[in-house]
């Protein structure tokens, strides 16, 4: 009796599987990751309502959308995968069926597959699914810095180089990039859909933990934390490149944009920055000495204005911290001139062949230009060793003037 029934259930089974079934998929939400395909059966019309919804039958088409990627698992193994928008036709399952390819041969296949289907009672012996995987950009992904991140302060124009804590907070966006790698490691076989709510957590903690060396890279480039907000596209680069190892390569997932909303340092920090930008100001003399006189106008007013002591007494104070002080304005004023001025042009060398006269006037010609004084006879002699000499012996050998 139980032989009947299962060769009955083999039988009818077999028949509902073997109608061409219909896969699309409506626009996936963006807190949906993968979706399972599901058979189009709710047309009142059709006669294809029975089939196993687990079975593919051969000759199936599957509607692909824009930002959508289909993969085919037969037997929990990825088979068949297709990103192109527009109609698939799969033609290469196991499970026949009488509408699609040569008739004669499509029956006999399902006559095989009966026979099949009796030993495991009249069931499918197989599993077969579709699923659709949202590839569009994820966005909306929020992260904050509970704790003071690390970022390293370089401005070489003061030759400053300080480590300080900063929190920053802002929003993050990503998409499948591998669905292959991304449902293998991550989603698995899922029954109906896979939200990102699921991973959620793990990719901020992992973002999180990647910030620290991704801002040292970006301090190196010479940006300020204060102007972060205005480089989210190095920033990206930098953090794929932190991710890529547990994101790219083992989850198939990439970094689309990273956003900044806000970045702060703590007062001290800030306040550490601000004093030594501005006494680093004071390296060019001029502006110390602006800055003395400066105060020096402060000193004189308030001397003025100081009843008790009298004006006298608080000017005298004044000279005497001047006076101590080792440097006034007038002497910066003059270093900062100094060093402003332009470097004195290089002396012309002579020209060749030129001689001085005795009045002073360097001339090139036979007699001087000025007072008229002719050149003086050149009295130098070679000797046969090759020393040149004035006087009336070589000064090498000793033999005397020809």
């Amino acid at each position: 009796m139980g032989l009947i029934q299962a060769a009955m259930g083999a039988a009818s089974g077999a028949l509902a599987d073997s109608w061409r079934d219909f896969f699309s998929c409506e626009s996936i939400p963006a807190d949906v990751l993968i979706t399972k395909g599901s058979k189009s059966k709710n047309n009142a019309r059709s006669s294809n309502n029975k089939g196993n919804d687990n079975i593919i039958s051969n000759g199936s088409i599957i509607a692909v959308a824009d930002g959508q990627c289909m993969i085919i698992v037969d037997q929990g193994k990825v088979v068949e995968l297709c990103a192109d928008p527009g109609e698939f036709v799969w033609d290469a399952s196991s499970e026949p069926s009488i509408f699609y390819g040569n008739l004669g041969e499509s029956i006999l296949a399902t006559f095989k597959q009966i026979g099949k289907r009796i030993a495991f009672g009249g069931d499918t012996g197989k599993d077969q699914r579709v699923y659709f995987i949202n590839t569009k950009e994820i966005p909306g992904n929020k992260y904050g810095t509970a704790n003071p991140v690390p970022f390293r302060v370089v401005d070489k124009n003061i030759g400053l180089d300080v480590d300080i804590q900063i929190r920053c907070h802002g929003e993050y966006s990503y998409k499948i990039t591998d669905p292959i790698l991304f449902y293998t490691n991550v989603a698995g076989n899922v029954t109906s859909e896979y939200r990102r709510d699921e991973i959620d957590s793990q990719l901020k903690s992992e973002l999180m933990t990647a910030l620290q060396p991704t801002f040292a890279k970006i301090s190196e480039m010479g940006i300020r934390y204060s102007a972060l907000p205005g480089h989210t596209t190095e920033i990206s680069d930098v953090l794929n490149d932190q991710l890529s190892k547990k994101w790219a390569e083992l989850r198939g997932i990439q970094i689309v944009s990273f956003g900044v909303s806000s970045v702060s340092a703590s007062e001290e920090d800030e306040q550490m920055i601000k004093n030594l930008q501005k006494q680093a100001v004071y390296k060019d003399p001029t502006m110390g000495a602006a800055a003395i006189t400066g105060a020096q106008a402060e000193a004189m007013v308030a001397a003025a204005k100081n009843q008790n002591a009298g004006p006298m007494m608080a000017f005298a104070g004044m000279n005497m911290a001047q006076q101590a002080g080792g440097a006034n304005a007038a002497q910066l004023f003059q270093m900062g001139a100094a060093q402003a001025a332009p470097a004195p042009a290089p002396a012309a060398a002579p020209a060749a062949g030129s001689w001085t006269c005795s009045c002073g006037t360097v001339n090139t010609g036979k007699f001087c230009s000025n007072c008229g004084t002719p050149k003086p006879a050149d009295e130098s002699w070679t000797c046969s060793c090759g020393s040149v000499n004035t006087g009336r012996f070589c000064s090498n050998c000793g033999q005397p003037r020809p």
